[in-house]
C-alpha cells in the first residue's frame, strides 16, 4: 500500500503537499475557534465563501459584456471566495453589546443567508451544470505548485505571528474580560484573528473545497482538546494530528481510490471518536 503511494508521488506530489499544508494551517487556526466554542463559525464562513463563488457565476451570466464575463473566471471566483470569507469572518467576530444579537446568532444568520442565496443564485444559472458542480465539489487532487507555495508561506507566516502573540491570544481565548482589564483591545484583536482565519478559509476552500476546509479547521483542534489539558499544547497537538491523519488518509484514498477530502474528514472524525472514548475511559478510571 505504501509502495503504491510512493509510486504516485511524482504525479500527485503537489496535491499531497497542498493537502497536508492546508491541514496544518487550519488546525493551528482552529485552536482558538474550538477553545472559544465557536465551531459553527467555520461552517458559516465556509458557506459565505461558497456564496462568493455562486455570485461570480451569476454575475457572469447577466450580460455578454466582457466586464461581467470576467466574474466567471477562475481568478475572479477566487477573489470573491476569499473576500466573502474575510467579510463574513469580520462580521461574525464583532462584539455584541447589551441588547444586540449574540455572536452565535450572527454566525447562524450568516450561514443561513449564505446557504439560501447560494442555491437561489445557482438554480437560475444556465451555465454548464457540470462546471457548477465541479466548482462546488472541489477536490485537493487538483492542487498546483502555486497552491503549495501559497500555503507554505501562509503557514510559516501564521507560525511566525503565533510565536510573539501566543500569550495575548491565549488570554483572549481563556479570559476575554481579563484581557480587556490588562489593556488588550479585545474587539480589535478578535477582528485580526478571525479576519486571518477568514482569509485562510477562503484560500483553502478555493483549493480543497468546503468539506475538507471545515473539517480541518475544527476536527484536529477538537482531537487536541480531548487529549490536552490546557490550550497551549493544543497549538502543537492539533497540527501534528492534522499532518499524521493527512498522510494516512492520502495513502488510503490512493489505495482504495476514494475521494481524498472525504477520506481525510472521515478519518479525522474516527480519531475524534476514539479521543472521546479515551477521555471517557480515563474519567471512569479516575472515578473508581
Amino acid at each position: 500500500m505504501i509502495g503504491e503511494f510512493l509510486s504516485s508521488w511524482s504525479l500527485f506530489y503537489n496535491s499531497y503537499l497542498a493537502t497536508w499544508l492546508i491541514g496544518i494551517l487550519l488546525a493551528l487556526l482552529g485552536v482558538p475557534v474550538v477553545a472559544k466554542d465557536q465551531i459553527f463559525f467555520g461552517a458559516a464562513v465556509s458557506q459565505a465563501s461558497t456564496f462568493g463563488v455562486a455570485l461570480g457565476i451569476g454575475l457572469a451570466e447577466l450580460s455578454s459584456a466582457e466586464f461581467f464575463q470576467w466574474f466567471g473566471s477562475e481568478q475572479a471566483l477566487a477573489i470573491l471566495a476569499v473576500s466573502f470569507s474575510i467579510l463574513s469572518a469580520l462580521f461574525a467576530s464583532r462584539h455584541s453589546r447589551k441588547g444586540q444579537e449574540s455572536q452565535e446568532s450572527v454566525t447562524g444568520w450568516i450561514f443561513l443567508i449564505a446557504s439560501s442565496l447560494t442555491i437561489l443564485v445557482v438554480s437560475h444559472c444556465t451555465h454548464d451544470q457540470e462546471h457548477i458542480h465541479r466548482l462546488f465539489s472541489i477536490s485537493p487532487i487538483g492542487a498546483t505548485l502555486t497552491d503549495v507555495v501559497v500555503f507554505s508561506v501562509f503557514t510559516l507566516a501564521t507560525v511566525a505571528l503565533l510565536i510573539p502573540l501566543n500569550k495575548r491570544i491565549l488570554l483572549l481565548v481563556l479570559d476575554e474580560e481579563m484581557a480587556t482589564a490588562v489593556g488588550i483591545n479585545a474587539g480589535f484583536w478578535s477582528m485580526v484573528i478571525f479576519g486571518w482565519i477568514g482569509l485562510a478559509l477562503g484560500l483553502s476552500i478555493h483549493t480543497s473545497g468546503m468539506l475538507y476546509t471545515f473539517g480541518c479547521l475544527v476536527l484536529p483542534a477538537m482531537i487536541a482538546k480531548n487529549l490536552c489539558r490546557e490550550v497551549r499544547p493544543m497549538f502543537f497537538a492539533a497540527p501534528a494530528a492534522a499532518l499524521v491523519i493527512g498522510i494516512i488518509s492520502s495513502i488510503l484514498s490512493y489505495h482504495y481510490d476514494h475521494p481524498p477530502a472525504h477520506t481525510a474528514v472521515a478519518l479525522q472524525s474516527a480519531v475524534l471518536a476514539a479521543a472521546w472514548l479515551w477521555r471517557w475511559i480515563r474519567y471512569l478510571v479516575k472515578s473508581v
